[in-house]
């Protein structure tokens, strides 16, 4: 059986949902990243990278990365959420997962931050937005909808859906990005997100930490 290490509000989110859509058998582990533990003892045993998703596939075998993880996933689901292989959509499917993970998600991670993962200062927030928002716009742009590459729900979906939520919740302005705000709301009806909220819970606060 499967076994994701998440924390709530974090990229993991993006396999969870695409493990609970799947139908496969799978279970979660819940880990705290302010003194990386889980209910085991220390989650850098675990994942030395000291941060989520990380994928049990069977004992003492472990992925790391998001993106791998998807791809994982998909494959034990039969590839239903991916393109033929070599098709243009195969090829296109991986340009924008590596565009979500490297131009996306890493800029959303601020190096100013105070005892988080998202920014939670105002400076780290301005700093945070100035960078992602043309990325946003590139995807905006390009949105063929309903979903990421058209009427397909493919491993993208889930992993857009985590930049979508971390907009909302660092309250950045919205309106310039009409599809990608129709989108978010399409994602929130889907069931296996709904379940995955629920699972979850709330994130960590965003609330901007003393030094003191």
């Amino acid at each position: 059986m499967l076994n994701l290490f998440y924390a709530s509000g974090t990229s993991a989110m993006a396999p969870h949902i695409l493990l609970e859509d799947s139908g496969l058998n799978f279970s979660v582990e819940k880990v705290n990243l302010d003194t990386k533990t889980w209910q085991q003892g220390d989650y850098n045993q675990i994942n030395e990278k000291s941060y989520v998703p990380t994928l049990q596939t069977q004992a003492n075998t472990y992925l790391t990365e998001c993106a791998v993880i998807l791809a994982y996933i998909d494959r034990q689901a039969d590839h239903r959420y991916s393109f033929a292989q070599n098709s243009s959509n195969y090829w296109q499917l991986r340009i924008w997962m590596n565009y979500i993970a490297s131009e996306l998600h890493k800029n959303f991670i601020s190096p100013f931050r105070k005892g988080n993962w998202l920014p939670n200062t105002a400076d780290s927030k301005r700093l945070v937005w100035q960078r992602v928002a043309p990325r946003l716009q590139f995807v905006e742009s390009h949105f063929a909808g309903p979903w990421l590459m058209g009427n397909k729900f493919t491993v993208a979906d889930p992993y857009l859906f985590v930049m979508t939520n971390w907009m909302q919740r660092l309250d950045y302005p919205l309106e310039r990005f009409h599809n990608l705000v129709q989108f978010d709301t399409r994602m929130r009806q889907v069931p296996s997100v709904k379940a995955v909220l629920q699972i979850e819970g709330a994130p960590h606060s965003l609330t901007e930490k003393s030094d003191h």
